[in-house]
């Protein structure tokens, strides 16, 4: 925790002395009054960049759907809702370009206007420095402000996926005056938007957010967001029962405490919360050097892993054994395209390949030492292994930390490497492309694209093709076609699909059951204290 030149008002100062006691198995009890301090929220997540063309993580995203708003927003239905935007997308006969109109008399959190330009301002700036720009780097070709109130998107090519995209968050505005400077750099620790909430403080460990009295909508239903980060699960499942914290949102905590708040809020101790099943748990297999450029053994690798028993043992059956890319929500049904649990088919594979008699292939499974049920997951995995194919197969386990294994992804630095995804937007699109999309190839290695920074290298003969041509159909020929992708994918098996993971929130008994948008995100501004009719 960084005090120094940072000034705590009194009441947060407090909480934080009793969260760290708490934290050392003493105790102490919060002296405000929920109803006029802010409410505390805890998430084992750091935040080390609070500018939409950075952000990328779910806490960051998390906080920037409280700080400023999108173009629109998916309802619970799915269903496309205008925020920023006044009405919904008005696309052309040749579906080429797409006019949004703006709605009026909205303020930046600096009091500046928010209109067409602004939001050209954001747009191109996320195109040239953004995280995820390759989201919009092969669908638009420009965007201009036809009137002070409207917005003009001209495209490459038709796109279907388009009005997803336009419900993320990484499109949130922010303030041409605040970012002044800015335009080709990031601003990691500030923010300027129009959301309901405006950032008083940032710092890694905390951020305070205060409602934004000039907000166009709804004003937010609670005095601000203390939004913490505590160093584990330990840390983070002691605060919930305790109370000195209103509200968990972390997946990033062990399992029995999972199944322990449950447990807990079937006794009406807490409240649970669970949101849109958006974010898969996957594997991926280095395919372009020796041993697994290999199908071969990459198939029986596939089959030697067992979903239901990973999933009982690692969530006590809390996450749903996957095997699709794209959360069942989003593909119109529960397609299984990856090879099934089949120990006895995998031995004859590794025979035929030369293990089993002597010979053990020796295999380094890197997982994230910094969540939890990675190294379950290695763990267990391991055990099976050993219990079914010890004479074929060995796994190394390597615990690395989520950022480093992010950062050397792209080298090729994993053989086998354990890791989760969540779309910048929801739609199917947006779980293919940045695992399959390859813009140069050989044969079944990628050189260039997608494909290479998440770590496979594996792209097919015509693969990219059928993921552009995919974005331009409608209905179910486009649901035909994205079953024909995953369907080379799962052939091809550079990527192992394990689980899909609903995000849960608890709550403290005083407060109202939260609300999840359909992107996934906790609306934050909804959170208030029960009222005594």
């Amino acid at each position: 925790m960084r005090l120094k030149g940072y000034k705590y008002p009194v009441n947060a100062l407090i909480t934080f002395l009793c969260l760290f006691l708490t934290l050392g198995q003493l105790s102490c009890s919060r002296s405000r009054d929920r109803s006029k301090g802010p409410l505390i929220v805890a998430s084992a997540g750091k935040i080390i960049s609070l500018d939409p063309a950075q952000a990328s993580t779910f806490d960051a995203l998390q906080l920037l759907s409280a700080l400023g708003d999108p173009l629109y927003r998916l309802d619970r239905n799915g269903n496309l809702e205008p925020r920023l935007a006044e009405g919904l997308p008005q696309i052309s006969e040749d579906k080429l370009s797409i006019l949004i109109p703006l709605r009026k008399q909205i303020l930046f959190h600096d009091g500046t206007p928010f209109n067409a330009e602004s939001m050209v301002f954001s747009i191109k700036r996320f195109m040239r420095i953004g995280t995820l720009n390759y989201v919009l780097g092969d669908k638009i070709s420009s965007v201009e402000a036809v009137d002070k109130h409207l917005l003009k998107f001209n495209l490459k090519r038709p796109s279907t996926s388009l009005n997803g995209l336009l419900t993320s968050i990484s499109l949130t505005p922010v303030s041409p005056t605040a970012y002044k400077g800015f335009e080709s750099n990031f601003l990691n620790n500030k923010f300027v938007g129009t959301g309901p909430y405006k950032l008083k403080s940032f710092h890694e460990q905390q951020q305070r957010l205060v409602p934004f009295d000039s907000y166009w909508g709804d004003q937010a239903r609670n005095r601000g967001i203390d939004f913490i980060k505590l160093t584990n699960s330990i840390s983070l499942f002691g605060a919930i029962k305790t109370g000195e914290i209103d509200v968990l949102i972390s997946n990033a905590i062990d399992a029995d405490h999972r199944l322990a708040l449950s447990n807990m809020s079937k006794d009406r101790k807490l409240i649970e919360g669970v949101g849109p099943a958006l974010e898969v748990g996957y594997i991926t297999f280095l395919t372009n050097t020796p041993p697994l450029d290999k199908l071969t053994l990459r198939k029986a690798l596939s089959m030697s892993l067992d979903r239901n028993l990973i999933t009982q043992r690692v969530s006590y059956g809390q996450r749903t054994p996957l095997r699709s890319l794209i959360p069942p929500t989003l593909s119109r049904g529960k397609d299984t395209f990856w090879p099934e649990y089949s120990p006895n088919t995998a031995r004859k594979i590794f025979q035929q390949s030369g293990y089993c008699s002597g010979e053990r292939l020796k295999l380094p499974l890197t997982f994230r030492s910094n969540v939890p049920a990675d190294k379950l997951l290695a763990l267990t995995w391991k055990a099976q292994i050993e219990k079914d194919l010890s004479d074929c197969l060995v796994l190394l386990l390597d615990g690395v930390e989520a950022t480093t294994v992010y950062r050397q992804l792209g080298k090729g630095a994993f053989q086998v490497v354990m890791l989760d995804w969540r779309g910048a937007y929801p739609d199917p699109e947006a779980y293919l492309a940045p695992l399959l999309s390859c813009t140069k190839s050989k044969g079944f290695v990628c050189l260039d694209g997608e494909a290479v920074v998440s770590g496979s290298f594996w792209t097919s003969p015509g693969l990219e093709q059928l993921l552009l041509s995919s974005d331009q159909l409608f209905g179910e020929d486009r649901f035909d076609q994205l079953r024909e992708i995953e369907q080379i994918a799962a052939d091809g098996l550079p990527y192992v699909p394990v689980w899909l993971v609903k995000p849960k929130v608890w709550l403290q008994p005083y407060l109202e059951p939260p609300v999840f948008d359909g992107s996934g995100h906790l609306m934050l501004q909804l959170l208030s204290p029960q009222t005594n009719d």
